[in-house]
């Protein structure tokens, strides 16, 4: 590690000041010379984020112009522009989860910040270590339009620190370090009259890293699970999205003891390729896949928080099954869970996997006695196939995914809404690897974030086809954004769900006689909004009119084509029909 960097306004070389540059003034990394100028608040924060940030998504308006100058001035940092304040964060969490580092926003204050809260506490739930920026009130007192900024953000489970001219290179690596050791979303405010005042001498430590030991393991209580593995007849191992770095000690493990692997939704693509594999746990599981699921007698599950969509609403274990549930934090009982392995997932996966080896190679014994891999192998895509001869503006989305499979480039990753229609592209779509597909505002039960966290994935994978699926509800709830993946991404397609509805209102209340009026939405012409930003705009109502996808395939699949996919509403997704099953039966209970 190098010594610190100070900003004392000192000077440790000669610089004349007809000469002197921004990069003369500020310290772009740690262990450089000292700075040869006094720096404005704004620089010392620019300075200390490009030490460990390489892209900030965000929205320029008063109450972070002098930041973002700064970056661009002073420092190698990466900005990308997006349209709403929601797609700041929004594109952040989702560049985290594709990327895996630190996710930085920035937005102006007032309407800017309550702009972002939807994004903000989906990131809060969804565990993502992320920095919003966010302008705020000056020093001097609260205007009009201004408000308790810090009471939105506690609300939302985030924690707020404060700029000050004294501190401003701390408090900014305090913010960091607060957002990476608790993995969750931080809010840096900026009081108006803050960022031009200049920058009091500290000293910093810019190659301290922000992230804490990882947590001590159980070893007992792993050692119990890798026994339990061991004696089991039809073990079972489930990862989640936080288990991502333990991914290659879990395949071991499973192939050491002959288990079959299953991953919640968001970690698609951990056990790609593994002909063990089940594919998607719970809801988005098939039929075939819950079966296996049921039938495990030992499950090792980690990473993976277990909630009513992974374990179909608590019917996707079986009643007598053993689970141990690795987890680094205190966690909530789960009713599925009997006993909880506490530690680093990777220390805990690693160490369960040298027990398993070694065992195995001293005395192998078969699991899953009977079952054919081939079977196993087949039971993620065990789905009705539709129709593909439906009727035109009655699209089968079915038959349509699974075209669309076929034609959309192998090396893809997807940026979905939240709706009803995220189903099919689990049920029919093959994923790469893990991180292949985002989530964002799932876990906060949003739609409209598909187009906002798009460029973030885009950002993050540069190199891979962009897939962007969404409805018409959340594609015009998220319209601005548009704009923004057309001009971040290489590859892109976008997939719009098209059914003039509100689909999972429909199917939800429509169903139980609710008036259904409200669901309904005009029909909108999507493919001409994208040509209004410089995208190629399809209206697919037959198969036959996937041509044009074909074509662009063809041709490199370079830029953006957007699909509006005119569907047939009345096709209910399984997961949406289990969703309706457990309602009905709360409303039951209720009126009871």
């Amino acid at each position: 590690m190098s010594s610190p960097t100070t900003f004392d306004g000192s000077s440790t070389t000669t610089t004349s000041a007809d000469t002197e540059t921004g990069a003369d003034r500020i310290a772009t990394a740690a262990g450089t010379a000292a700075p040869t100028a006094t720096q404005t608040v704004a620089e010392r924060m620019a300075t200390v984020l490009a030490a460990h940030v390489s892209d900030v998504f965000g929205l320029m308006g008063n109450g972070n112009a002098y930041l973002i100058d700064a970056l661009a001035r002073l420092t190698d940092v990466t900005y990308h522009a997006v349209r709403h304040e929601t797609a700041t964060v929004a594109s952040a969490d989702a560049y985290h989860r594709v990327s895996r580092r630190i996710a930085v926003a920035t937005a102006t204050y007032g309407a800017g910040f309550t702009n972002t809260i939807t994004s903000l506490a989906e990131a809060v739930r969804s565990y993502t270590p992320l920095l919003l920026i966010a302008g705020d009130a000056p020093t001097t007192g609260m205007r009009d339009w201004d408000l308790d900024q810090t009471a939105i953000a506690t609300a939302c489970g985030a924690t707020t620190f404060v700029i000050d001219p004294a501190t401003p290179g701390a408090t900014t690596l305090a913010a960091l370090r607060h957002a990476v050791r608790e993995r969750t979303a931080v809010v840096l405010s900026v009081p108006y009259d803050v960022p031009t005042a200049d920058a009091a001498d500290e000293t910093l430590d810019l190659d301290a890293p922000l992230d804490a030991e990882p947590v001590a393991l159980d070893e007992g209580a792993a050692r119990a699970a890798a026994e339990a593995l061991l004696a089991a007849e039809r073990p079972l191992v489930l990862a989640g999205r936080g288990g991502r770095a333990a991914a290659a000690d879990l395949w071991a493990v499973a192939d050491a003891i002959g288990a079959l692997t299953v991953s919640s939704a968001p970690a698609r693509g951990t056990f790609a390729g593994r002909t063990l594999d089940l594919g998607v746990a719970g809801g988005f599981g098939s039929e075939r896949t819950l079966g296996y699921m049921r039938d495990a007698d030992v499950v090792l599950v980690v990473g993976a928080s277990l909630n009513q969509f992974t374990t179909a609403f608590g019917t996707a274990l079986g009643e007598h099954a053993r689970v141990f549930r690795v987890d680094d934090r205190d966690v909530a009982p789960n009713p599925a869970v009997t006993d909880l392995v506490r530690g680093d997932a990777s220390l805990a996966a690693a160490a369960i996997r040298g027990i398993v080896e070694r065992a195995e190679q001293a005395v192998p014994r078969e699991r899953w006695a009977g079952v054919d891999p081939e079977h196993v192998a087949g039971a993620q895509f065990d789905r009705e196939p539709g129709n593909d001869d439906a009727p035109a503006d009655r699209l089968d989305p079915r038959s349509l995914m699974r075209e669309l499979d076929a034609i959309v480039p192998e090396q893809r990753i997807v940026a979905s809404d939240g709706g009803h229609f995220l189903g099919w592209v689990h049920y029919h779509w093959r994923l790469p690897s893990a991180d292949s597909i985002t989530l964002v505002g799932t876990q906060f039960q949003s739609i409209g974030l598909g187009f906002p966290s798009a460029p973030g994935v885009a950002a993050a994978a540069p190199d891979r086809t962009l897939t962007v699926v969404t409805g018409d509800g959340g594609g015009l709830m998220g319209l601005a954004d548009l704009d923004s993946v057309v001009r971040a991404a290489r590859s892109a397609i976008i997939i719009v769900f098209n059914d003039a509805a509100y689909t999972a209102e429909v199917t939800q209340y429509g169903t139980i006689g609710l008036d259904q009026r409200a669901m309904l939405i005009d029909r909108v012409d999507f493919a001409k909004f994208a040509e209004g930003v410089g995208a190629t705009g399809v209206v697919v109502r037959t198969l036959d009119d996937l041509q044009a996808v074909r074509d662009w395939a063809e041709r490199g699949a370079e830029g953006t084509i957007l699909l509006d996919c005119r569907i047939d509403g009345s096709i209910v997704a399984p997961f949406q029909q289990e969703i309706i099953e457990n309602m009905h039966k709360t409303a039951k209970r209720i009126q009871r």
